[in-house]
């Protein structure tokens, strides 16, 4: 049987400024108009945790930030 864990991690939202959830007063939202370092922000995050065996199962976006859940499986020794 597979056994996982899990993890929630927050980030702060001066990490991710310019990202398309923070849209104009107007309401204008265009993924086109984010900048590459903010694309290269996220791939660091995402490839950092995967390289320790974690899985992104969600990012929720907020005013304050993102909250990031992850999922990871466990290792089980042989008893």
């Amino acid at each position: 049987m597979n056994l996982f864990e899990y993890e929630i991690t927050q980030h702060s939202a001066d990490l991710f400024r310019e990202m398309v959830y923070f849209c104009s007063p107007e309401g204008t939202c265009r993924l086109e108009s984010i900048p590459r370092p903010q694309i290269q922000v996220m791939e660091k995050l995402l490839n950092e945790r995967g390289r320790k065996g974690w899985e992104l199962l969600q990012v929720s976006f907020g005013k304050e930030g993102i909250l990031v859940f992850w999922k990871r499986m466990i290792i089980q020794e042989d008893e």
